[in-house]
């Protein structure tokens, strides 16, 4: 049986030494996000609307959840 691939595969790699991550589409790189809502600003201008990046099981976390952004953190901290 062939694999479901009736969803787009969003991959949001693991951390770069800088703490960025690459955001892709199966083998199509759509950008570099450091922080959980620049992911969420690539999958619009890519037309892929997801509502929760987090949550949302279109999107693959590697290396890390969607709260892992090592060395980054203390710029998006309020």
């Amino acid at each position: 049986m062939a694999p479901h691939t009736e969803h787009p595969h969003v991959v949001v790699h693991a951390p770069a030494l800088d703490g960025s991550r690459r955001v892709t589409l199966g083998e199509e790189p759509l950008g570099v996000a450091t922080h959980t809502d620049d992911v969420a600003e690539i999958l619009r201008l890519a037309d892929l609307y997801v509502t929760d990046v987090a949550e949302s099981d279109l999107v693959e976390w590697q290396g890390g959840g969607p709260d892992d952004w090592p060395g980054l953190s203390e710029h998006h901290e309020a």
